[in-house]
């Protein structure tokens, strides 16, 4: 070979390399991203099939493939259910859902719509006032993570193993499986005794006569098979829970901005009507099995309703006292929920 033949080769050679290097450099930028998300129920629960799987889905054909999700359910990236919000945070999780009533006084404004009585008639209608009220008062309190959407069940109903309540004399004594304090404050003043856990924790707690009753939806009564054990419900509007699906910070932010406007598509107010409707049609299973096995259900008469309301209203006037601005927090919370119950 002569020189200037080898000199040609070395700089096709050269070239070569920097071509190479430049579609290395190009599959680099289309990496898949892959998010894990992670929730404390069963794969069965309308978390799983009525938000993630469509929302993976989603976000994965939205990206054009460069988005992967695997959803751990049932801890399955392990911890306990209250740790889920510190998870996503640090990055055990990049996605999660978190009840961040798991963890009281951490979040105190989101406790307004956990206080008695303080729901719509849907949770379509309690998941939109839940996020304007985010929008406006809670960015701060929930800054060490990228909200993807707050939103809350239908109304809790009282379901109980050997007795209709119908009266606050009915539950005088009896354990009650609470879902978040305010709650259990609210039980405590109306005669019942209040037993914390989580809630895949409470079929245990049934079968084993830890509680008497639990307070859920109808939603969880089928995937955790509640109405195996309970034969008796009430409708009481009583409560909601409220639920956030969050993001890792770090994670949210390192992404292109191809992707993040991908996910920004699939979150927040473009989402929120949708995943509020789907809590409410995630009530049918497990009322119609519930009617299915023959079961009890009824509902507080209008004068019962009002006996409950004025004797818990203590719960509401402590919250009102320690929040700063507490009175118009809860005023404004409350007009949310008439502006989007109509």
């Amino acid at each position: 070979m002569t020189q200037v033949s080898r000199r040609t080769a070395i700089q096709a050679g050269a070239a070569l390399g920097l071509g190479l290097a430049g579609l290395g450099r190009t599959a680099m930028a289309q990496e898949q991203v892959k998010l894990r998300i992670s929730h404390f129920l069963s794969p069965m629960a309308p978390i799983q099939t009525k938000l993630f799987q469509p929302w993976t889905q989603r976000v994965e054909k939205d990206s054009g493939g460069r988005i992967k999700c695997e959803i751990y359910p049932a801890m399955q990236l392990g911890g306990k259910p209250p740790q889920l919000f510190d998870q996503v945070r640090t990055g055990v999780a990049d996605i999660a859902w978190a009840l961040p009533g798991y963890t009281p006084g951490r979040f105190p404004l989101a406790e307004v719509f956990e206080l008695p009585f303080m729901t719509g008639k849907t949770a379509e209608a309690t998941t939109q006032a839940i996020w304007e009220f985010y929008n406006k008062h809670m960015k701060d309190e929930f800054k060490d993570v990228h909200v993807l959407l707050m939103h809350c069940h239908a109304p809790g109903l009282i379901h109980m193993k050997d007795k209709l309540v119908t009266k606050m004399e009915d539950l005088q004594g009896k354990k009650i499986r609470l879902p978040v304090k305010p709650i259990g404050d609210a039980l405590k003043l109306l005669g019942a005794t209040p037993v914390g856990m989580p809630l895949p924790e409470a079929y245990e707690a049934l079968s084993r006569g830890v509680a008497d009753g639990l307070t859920v939806p109808w939603e969880v009564m089928r995937p955790q098979r509640f109405n195996e054990l309970v034969k008796f419900h009430t409708e009481t509007g009583l409560y909601t829970t409220v639920f956030m699906v969050a993001m890792n910070k770090q994670k949210y932010e390192s992404l292109p901005a191809d992707l993040k406007a991908v996910i920004d598509r699939n979150s927040g107010a473009n989402i929120v009507q949708e995943m509020g409707k789907a809590w409410d049609d995630a009530e049918v299973p497990g009322l119609q099995q519930a009617k299915e096995m023959g079961h009890t259900i009824t509902a507080l008469s209008p004068e019962e309703k009002a006996r409950w309301q004025k004797i818990t209203q203590p719960v509401i006037d402590a919250w009102i006292a320690k929040t700063p601005n507490g009175k118009a927090l809860y005023d404004d919370a409350v007009a949310l929920i008439k502006k989007y119950d109509k």
